[in-house]
């Protein structure tokens, strides 16, 4: 009997985008099973590529803005409008996101969220009154201070302080004259993490963007000042789960654009009426490029496999790498992974594309 699949996997981050990895996983499965009805909707938590995969599924508008990057080069960046809800879709990836810089030219110390502001501003301009914004694939690890510069807030010890990691001299935080001016600021995070902390910004993320080890305990530091000096001035501490994501971009939204955090797939599943069309299907087919403990915390990959077994829809999951694979294949109706099954660790990143075809056809021939 045919049936009708939907196939919504996150990017394999390094290898494919969304949209690659459904069509490699379209392609292999349609070869085992041509007589399934296959529909494909990439997906995101709010990293890479959430701008243009929400924006696209929502047929919204590009517009774009000129700003500088996390390393103040000048860049156009774009953002998403949605004339008839005024709601604009933002990626902050496309605007100060790791991916955008060489790798290893600039220090953290030098990077900070400052562009945002202009997206946000140009945002506030078009009369926009709901923004959905995803913050994952960040360079930067300054706490969204540097946006809130941006939009006008001042940061001042002895003297102004422009730069995140001379924080640790915050004696106090001037608000702007004028707000920023939205309504309503919905944030999607992919990760629950504190502001500081051993499961901190700094600590967890800060290697990946080039701290080094002994600069990771200044950098809490200066994060930890920005935290008490904002609990006195503003009233608003640093105690939101999320407050850590994107380098701490999550806690600067929230206190210094009225930003609410949201789990980005909860955001993105909401927007798309995702969980009443998953009824729709008869089997449901995702994966990222690592699926592991963490993809089960609260990810996309994770959240998508525990709605569908409250639907009790078959899920199946599919990885370039399968860690933690007992906890895994419970997760899942079946779970695979390119690593070791069809290809070794060279050939899945030369060839992803075809790894995960093959893999998905091998899987599409065992499923009843």
């Amino acid at each position: 009997m045919s049936r009708r699949v939907l196939i919504i996997p996150d990017k394999f981050k390094g290898t494919l985008t969304a949209r690659q990895a459904a069509e490699a996983i379209a392609e292999g499965w349609s070869k085992a099973r041509p007589d399934d009805e296959l529909e494909l909707l990439p997906m995101s938590d709010g990293g890479d590529g959430f701008g243009q995969i929400l924006g696209d599924i929502l047929g919204a508008e590009t517009r774009t803005v000129e700003t500088l990057d996390a390393a103040h080069r000048p860049c156009t960046a774009s953002w998403r409008w949605i004339a008839g809800s005024n709601t604009a879709i933002i990626e902050t990836a496309n605007i100060i996101g790791l991916a955008m810089l060489p790798k290893g030219e600039f220090h953290p110390h030098e990077l900070d969220t400052y562009g945002l502001a202009a997206v946000l501003q140009d945002a506030t301009a078009a009369g926009v009154e709901h923004c959905v914004i995803g913050i994952g694939g960040s360079a930067t690890n300054d706490a969204g201070t540097g946006m809130a510069r941006g939009l006008g807030w001042k940061f001042a010890g002895s003297a102004p302080i422009e730069r995140w990691s001379d924080l640790t001299r915050l004696e106090s935080i001037e608000r702007p004259t004028a707000p920023l001016g939205i309504p309503r600021l919905e944030v999607a995070v992919d990760v629950q993490n504190p502001l500081t902390g051993p499961h901190g910004c700094s600590a967890i993320y800060g290697p990946q963007k080039g701290l080094a080890p002994d600069e990771i305990e200044p950098a809490d530091a200066a994060l930890l000042r920005l935290a008490e000096i904002s609990a006195k001035d503003l009233d608003t501490p640093a105690d939101t789960p999320g407050d850590g994501a994107a380098g701490g971009l999550g806690f600067g939204l929230r206190c210094f654009a009225g930003g609410i955090l949201r789990p980005g797939f909860s955001l993105f599943a909401a927007q798309i009426g995702l969980l009443d069309r998953l009824k729709e299907f008869d089997l449901v087919i995702t994966g990222e490029g690592s699926i592991d403990h963490s993809s089960l915390m609260g990810k996309g990959v994770g959240e998508l496999a525990a709605h569908c077994r409250e639907l009790n829809l078959p899920c199946i999951g599919l990885g370039g790498v399968l860690d933690d694979a007992d906890e895994v294949r419970q997760t899942f109706s079946s779970a695979a992974g390119v690593v070791d099954e069809v290809a070794n660790a060279t050939e899945s990143l030369e060839n992803p594309a075809a790894c995960l075809s093959r893999l998905t056809h091998r899987v599409a021939t065992t499923e009843n």
